[in-house]
């Protein structure tokens, strides 16, 4: 019994710490939460990711972690998703995301979804998702490759 009360303990314990998906999201915004959370979320800055939106193989999730938020454009290969890249606003633009390898049909649809779902948002939630300058681009890892790699 004493062994069975001490690995849920620690089943508990791994629970907090280990982002996880939420009951309502689909396979697709768990997996992109998830490399989200696991590639930026930190114990003193905890990170949020929502609205989370899906077109065939890209999605843009938004994200706010303190003072600061954004998005993150991702694609999928397979089952799994990476950050392709992060911006505010810009990645509210069909072309720029038509720029990034999109098809211009599924660029127009992927901001027309991001619309609807950011327009539940309060203004200032979606301020914060302005609030990130310009677009950087990030390698397989969910790093910004060193300048002139880009």
């Amino acid at each position: 019994m004493k062994s069975l009360i001490s690995t849920t303990l620690m089943l508990l314990q791994l629970a907090c710490v280990i982002p996880s998906a939420r009951a309502a999201d689909s396979p697709d915004e768990a997996g992109i939460r998830q490399v989200l959370m696991t590639t930026f979320d930190k114990p003193e800055a905890r990170m949020q990711v929502e609205p989370i939106v899906v077109q065939a193989e890209h999605a843009v999730a938004g994200w706010i972690q303190g003072e600061r938020g954004g998005r993150a454009l991702m694609r999928r290969e397979g089952r799994d998703w990476s950050i392709v890249l992060c911006g505010g606003d810009g990645l509210k633009d069909p072309q720029a995301l038509a720029m990034a390898g999109i098809e211009p049909a599924a660029a127009r649809a992927l901001v027309q979804r991001l619309n609807a779902a950011e327009a539940n948002l309060t203004p200032a939630k979606r301020a914060r998702f302005a609030s990130f300058e310009g677009m950087v681009h990030m390698d397989a890892q969910g790093r910004h490759p060193a300048p002139g790699h880009h």
